[in-house]
């Protein structure tokens, strides 16, 4: 795994809207410095890095960020109390034709 990946994902899952403009401009500057296409292992890793909310839409980058990798991360339906972002990707998974 790359170093950029292993610094983004030892930071954690995506702070919520209370964290303060500096970190989450420095987590959007961690995403940004990931080089793309992720190999499927990053985004394995990167998938538990989503937080509770959309990150002022950091966690868009992030989901567009693990759609770079060779295959769909996740095949199975997450379920209902899966993370809304860990539902969202397996939902364009499937509405892509990568999935059934």
């Amino acid at each position: 795994m790359r170093p950029e990946v292993q610094t983004f994902v030892a930071d954690g899952p995506l702070p919520d809207w209370d964290a303060s403009e500096e970190e989450i401009e420095r987590r959007a500057g961690q995403i940004e410095a990931i080089p793309k296409p992720v190999t499927g292992e990053e985004a394995c890793a990167l998938v538990a890095c989503f937080g509770p909310d959309d990150c002022y839409g950091v966690a868009w980058t992030l989901l567009h960020l693990i759609e770079t990798g060779p295959t769909p991360v996740l095949t199975t339906d997450p379920g209902p109390d899966s993370n809304e972002w860990h539902q969202r990707l397996y939902n364009r998974a499937v509405n892509g034709g990568l999935v059934r």
